[in-house]
């Protein structure tokens, strides 16, 4: 569509921005306003639901409430349709593809550089803080983060580790987590090795049973693809062609991290996660999960992410809630 046509088309339409990011594009001409919108709207109901707005017929006009962002792109394929009816009398489905993928290259490369395909599943960031953690788990060699509960630390990091591992770029997934409840002394607890650290756990298999087959994920762990192994139990050893994961890290010490954290090996990533709100250590000056950023900062091979209630992806309740208690703790 050329730019003269692009003037004119806009000079034949009034654009009217309103509250709420609604945008209403008003037809002179109801013939063409019927062409575009389709029999039965189907034009409108097909934009809608590749680009996952709200667009409506209204009158002579058609209403869209979305984004900004969105909404733009709304009206920009509504005109290129819009051309489209007045250079052919028609409009197919194809056209209104075309209509969007013009002006979608932007988000849709976006989009791709950051996607996560898991067997169940395609896994998106969706802010710009997950987007940056994603680029991270892809490439460096430690990644440390924290931040409040619901921002995709521990979802994002079994993610990638999941696809990595189908597609043999490691041999081994390693997940662990402080019992702090049970003091690092399992002993007491019933059941072997693997049944005493479950239930604190729970949280990492939810994220591989929602991205991979309940039996595939059983497989895994009964060959050793997946392992289970409690903080405590990580001493000694050196992690090659790994992804090990060390969840609610705010609940271990300084020494507990540095040891988890020398465990590297070749080819080899190390994931930390922690929320520093939810320390359940008995002395909360002993959580090493800030020190380690604190330290460990300045290093080019290690990435630090802060996380916050804005980056929060569960209910939207949540981020209300985190925010709360973080205004209501900078008062204290």
């Amino acid at each position: 569509m050329s730019h003269s046509f692009y003037k004119k088309a806009l000079d034949d339409l009034k654009i009217v921005y309103s509250e709420n990011n609604a945008l209403s594009i008003i037809f002179k001409n109801n013939d063409i306003l019927i062409g575009v919108v389709g029999e039965f709207n189907n034009n409108i109901k097909e934009l809608e639901k590749i680009t996952n707005t709200n667009i409506y017929s209204r009158g002579n006009s058609i209403l869209v409430k979305s984004t900004p962002k969105k909404n733009e792109m709304v009206k920009n394929a509504i005109v290129f349709l819009y051309d489209q009816f007045i250079s052919n009398n028609t409009i197919e489905k194809k056209d209104i593809i075309s209509s969007v993928n013009k002006f979608m290259i932007e988000e849709k490369t976006d989009k791709i550089e950051y996607i996560i395909k898991t067997p169940k599943k395609s896994v998106i960031p969706r802010s710009e803080k997950q987007k940056k953690y994603v680029r991270a788990l892809r490439d460096s060699e430690v990644i440390i983060s924290s931040g409040p509960a619901g921002t995709g630390k521990t979802y994002l990091a079994v993610a990638i580790a999941l696809t990595m591992l189908l597609e043999k770029k490691i041999e081994r997934i390693i997940l662990s987590r402080p019992a702090v409840e049970a003091g690092e002394r399992l002993g007491f607890l019933p059941g072997d090795m693997r049944e005493k650290v479950d239930p604190y756990l729970r949280p990492l298999y939810d994220a591989l049973y929602d991205l991979l087959d309940f039996e595939k994920i059983q497989k895994r762990i009964e060959i050793g693809d997946i392992e289970i192994a409690p903080l405590a139990f990580m001493r000694g050893r050196t992690l090659k062609n790994s992804f090990a994961i060390l969840d609610e890290a705010q609940n271990a010490t300084d020494t507990q991290i540095k040891m988890f954290l020398t465990r590297i090996g070749e080819n080899s990533k190390i994931v930390i996660n922690g929320d520093p709100s939810q320390i359940d250590l008995p002395n909360k000056s002993l959580s090493g999960l800030k020190r380690s950023k604190d330290i460990l900062g300045h290093l080019s091979e290690i990435s630090i992410i802060d996380f916050d209630h804005t980056d929060v992806v569960r209910h939207p309740l949540v981020s209300k809630i985190v925010r709360a208690y973080s205004d209501q703790n900078l008062k204290k």
